[in-house]
Formats: C-alpha cells, structure tokens, sequence
C-alpha cells in the first residue's frame, strides 16, 4: 500500500480498522483500475485498463499488502468482521491466481483481457459529442492495450506458464471473427470521427491474432489438462473455498442420474415421450414455440420485464435506481449468454446480452427460459441490483467484490427458485430448467475429469466408459443436456481454459440450497423464503467459505438486515 497508508502494523491509538483499510485499498486500486475508479465516484476517461506486466504485479502486490493489514486489523461491528473475511479471502485469492501464474497467462474462449479490451465497447454509449470523443479515446486505446497484454503474456511464458496451444489460436480465431464480422464497424456506426480510429483497432485486433499464432503459440505445450496442483488453486479461488475435489466428482455423477430421471419424467408430460433427446427436438420443432431472430431481443426484453414485474414486492424488494435490466443481442460472443451489471452512477442498466448459434434464422425459447432466469431475474441482474442497493456496504464490497462461486451459484440457484415460486409453470420450460441444471451438472464431472484425468465410473448408464476427451465432453452436452454442437464445442474449450470455473454453477447452487433448508429447520413454521433471501443477499457478495459461515450465524431481527 502506498506510503502513509495502513500497512498492519497500526500506530499509537492501535491497528487500523478494516473499514480504513478497505478505504485504502481502493484508493490505491483506483489508479490501477477504471472500474476501481468508478467504484471511489471517478469517471475515467478510458475504461481499457492497464494489462502490462507491471500494472499485473503492482494490483497482485497491493493485495498482499492489504491481505497483511487486514489479518491485525481492529474488527468491532459485524460488518467490519464480515467485511473483512470477504476481502482476506477474495484478495487472497487474487494472489494465489498471480502466484501460479493463471492471471498474467489468460487465453480462453471467454472472459479474458483480450475480451475485455473488446466488451468496453459494449457498454460506451455514442449519442452525444462528448461521448463520442470518449468511444474515440478508449478505441485509440486499442492497440496499445492489445501491445502490452501480448508482453504481459510473454513475460508469464518466461516464467513457465503459458497455456496450452490450443486456448492461444482459440483466441486468435475470435479475434479475426470480431474484424471479420465488422465488430468495430459496428462501434464506428458510419461516424467519420469514429471510423479511423475504429480501423485501427480492428488492425490492432488481427494484429495480436497473428502475433498469438506466430509468437506465442509456439512457446505453448499441447497438453490440456492443467493437473490436481493448479487445478486446486484455481477452483479453490473460483469458488472461493477449498472443496473435496473427489466428493465434488462423485456428486456430480449422482446429480447426473437425479436429473436424467426428472427429464424423462418432464419429457413424459410435455410430449408423451420418454426419450428426453426426442422430446426435445418435438418442443424444438414447434412453430409456435420459435421466435425469428429478427425479434428475439424483443421477446426477450418481453419477457424479462414480465419476470421483473412478477417478483418486485412479492419475492424481493429491487431498488428502483437498478431495478430495469435491458435485452440485448450480439454477434461477437459466439455461444454463450452473459449479464453486464450496470455501472456506478446507474447511467446505463443492467444488459442480458444473448447471442444464438450462426446461421439460425429463429430460436425455440422454451429451452432459454431457464438462462433469462440465469441471467436476469431472479438470477445476475437481481442479485446485482440488490447489492448495488445496499448502501452500508464498502464501496469495494458493493461493485468490485466478484466470486464466481456466489455470483454463478446465486444464478444457477435461480433457476429452480424460478420453478419454486411460479416463474416458469409449463412442462416444457420446467423440461428446460432441467436441462440446464443437466448442462450444469456435466460441467462438473467433465472439468473434472479432463483436468484430473478422472475415471468415468463403471456402469453410470449415461456416459461411455471410456478416458475423457474433448470429444466426449462434447458429446456428453449434446446427449445429455441437448446442447448444441456449436456451444457444446465452445464449453468444452472453455472449461480447458477456466480449469474449475465450471464447479462455481451448482457447487454454488449447492451451497445456497443448504443454508436455506438448514434456515427453515432452525425457525420451523416461522421461516420465510422472501425474508431468508433479504437477508442473505443483504450480506453481499463474498467467497463461498466465507459465505458459508455467515448464512449460519445470520441473526433472526425480522427486517432483513445483516446487524450491521
């Protein structure tokens, strides 16, 4: 931490508090890190941040640091004490993923720095001459970003890691598929003020593809499995606890034949079918089940403000600063579905961006229910707009604190609460909450599996008994969550990318299904599902272990609130 500022070892009145430590920390993050900057009330002309090895070094540093004054810090509320133990894990985890090297030697099909330099744009709005100068200014940013992060990967490979070859020219393909598909055309919109600028960052962009395939590719091995020692640290990190990675097999396996059995069982009632593959291409084939591309933003926007509408003041009490949350479609993230929170100063909402496989003209929506859920309400966007609402939070804990393991679990937990309270009631979206609770629970044994080198168990009944392979993985999804083949390919690819992000779905779900069942044990007929919500979520983001602890001590004052 910077001079004069906390570093543990207190002064004459004692050791600093948390809240000042955290105050620290931020202001120091600040210069390292626009969404930092958002986050202490600036507004940074530029939002690519600094991805040189030396910006890497000084954030991974500023979180030992802090990490260190925090473990002697003063703690009286329970605020501070919660507070603290989501920041000594989180930032701790921040370190551990320097110090194997995963954070400085990111490649994969999604959520890098090379993406995020890209997903910038998503969120600049253009309307007036100021923020036009501010989309120029950040696309002049381009290729320096795209430079320096090509060093940073350099300066990791130096150091022994480097991901396999595979991730490196599975980068370098989106990114010719982002010039090739005239994403930065997209950005210029036929602006002359912008249209330079944007070539130069689509030349930028095809640039860092050729030097990953020339220079980097090389330096990378072949093998895909990152093996149990870092396997441990991400998936640990990710999730925000250590788990028993082979109970966690096991359990995904028996989730595995659970659900199987509730899809046949689904596949029965909506189509007369048991063979879930062939009810679903039944749903699939049914004209009024399908909505034309064309006006599938629209059906989704639809949909979403319904589900909204539905919950606000029934099941959750959804601030009204960052209550709307908007549907959008893109071309540029081929096979997946994510959520962009709003920003600080609630000037543009929270975003459910959805892309569909290529060269579809309509989609069947009766299978996407259970991601609009997902992603929107009850799922990212709630737990968002909640947590942007709770003003006695630290600022970092309200918009920098990111757990996969809470924000995904939160999510996935969400699509069954979306059947529990009357969200999702035919038999045909209830068959597609399932199967994406199916897609969820392949996720496991397959990340497990192709990093570990985990067996297939003998005589499972669902899955050939035969070594994991990406092959394998890819028809995995496909047979038993119908999956695609576009986006089953793209999720195998990345869980070889993010070894142990894909447990932080239902190990999440997990863990909030058991604090919430062992809530309504302890309080009987008293319990409350709205008022167990509130309260949880009332305690703001955290890793799970910490989490963990905090759902079972959360104390009974009726309104909501975490005391403190």
């Amino acid at each position: 931490m910077s001079a004069g500022r906390p570093t543990g070892r207190g002064s004459a009145s004692g050791p600093w508090s948390v809240t000042e430590i955290a105050d620290a920390y931020l202001e120091d993050l600040a210069r390292l890190d626009p969404d930092a900057a958002q986050a202490v009330g600036e507004d940074p002309e530029i939002q690519i941040p600094d991805l040189s090895d030396d910006a890497f070094a000084a954030r991974a540093d500023l979180a030992r640091e802090t990490v260190a004054a925090l473990e002697v810090a003063r703690a009286g509320t329970r605020g501070d004490h919660l507070l603290r133990s989501a920041m000594i894990e989180r930032l701790g985890s921040d370190a551990a993923l320097d110090e194997v090297g995963f954070t400085r030697r990111l490649l994969a099909p999604l959520a890098t720095p090379v993406h995020g330099v890209r997903q910038v744009f998503d969120n600049l709005p253009s309307g007036t001459d100021e923020q036009v100068e501010r989309v120029r200014a950040n696309l002049a940013a381009v290729p320096g970003a795209y430079r320096d992060y090509l060093a940073t990967l350099h300066a990791a490979a130096d150091r022994g890691h480097v991901v396999a070859r595979r991730q490196v020219l599975g980068v370098a393909e989106q990114c010719d598929g982002w010039v090739a598909t005239g994403y930065y055309d997209g950005v210029a919109a036929g602006d002359e003020r912008l249209v330079p600028l944007a070539r130069e960052a689509a030349q930028a962009t095809s640039w860092l593809a050729e030097r990953l395939r020339e220079e980097l590719a090389p330096r990378a091995g072949e093998t895909d499995a990152v093996g149990a020692e870092l396997y441990t640290a991400t998936s640990t990190a990710f999730l925000g606890t250590a788990v028993d990675l082979e109970e966690t097999y096991a359990w995904g396996w028996s989730e595995l034949t659970r659900l199987w059995a509730r899809a046949t069982e689904l596949a029965r009632e909506s189509t007369g079918q048991d063979d879930v593959l062939a009810a679903a291409a039944i749903l699939d084939a049914r004209p009024e089940g399908r909505v034309p591309v064309a006006e599938l933003e629209g059906w989704l926007q639809a949909r979403l403000d319904s589900v909204t509408d539905a919950v606000d003041g029934v099941w959750f009490d959804l601030p009204a600063a960052s209550r709307r949350v908007e549907a959008r479609l893109t071309a540029a993230a081929s096979g997946v579905m994510y959520y962009s929170p709003p920003d600080v100063a609630h000037t543009r909402p929270g975003r459910v961006w959805w892309t569909v496989p290529s060269g579809s003209t309509d989609v069947p929506t009766w299978r996407e229910v259970s991601t609009v859920h997902h992603e929107g309400v009850p799922g990212h966007h709630l737990q968002h707009a909640i947590t942007f609402g709770l003003a006695d939070l630290h600022p970092w804990q309200r918009y920098l604190c990111q757990v996969h393991g809470y924000a995904e679990g939160w999510a996935h937990y969400a699509e069954q609460l979306a059947v529990d309270i009357g969200l999702a009631t035919a038999a045909d979206e209830r068959l597609g909450v399932v199967l994406a609770q199916l897609w969820r629970a392949c996720r496991i044994v397959i990340d497990l599996g192709l990093h570990l080198q985990l067996p297939v168990p003998a005589g499972n009944g669902l899955v050939p008994e035969v070594p994991w392979s990406i092959d394998l993985g890819v028809d995995t999804l496909q047979r038993l969550a119908g999956v695609d083949p576009e986006t089953a390919r793209f999720e195998v690819l990345r869980y070889l990318g993010w070894p142990g992000q894909a447990l932080a779905f239902k190990v999440g779900a997990r863990l909030w299904e058991q604090a919430r069942d062992e809530a309504r044990g302890r309080e009987g007929a008293d319990f409350s599902l709205r008022r167990f919500h509130a309260r949880a979520l009332g305690l703001g983001p955290m890793g799970l272990g910490p989490l963990r602890d905090a759902l079972a001590t959360i104390p009974d004052d009726g309104d909501g609130s975490t005391g403190r």
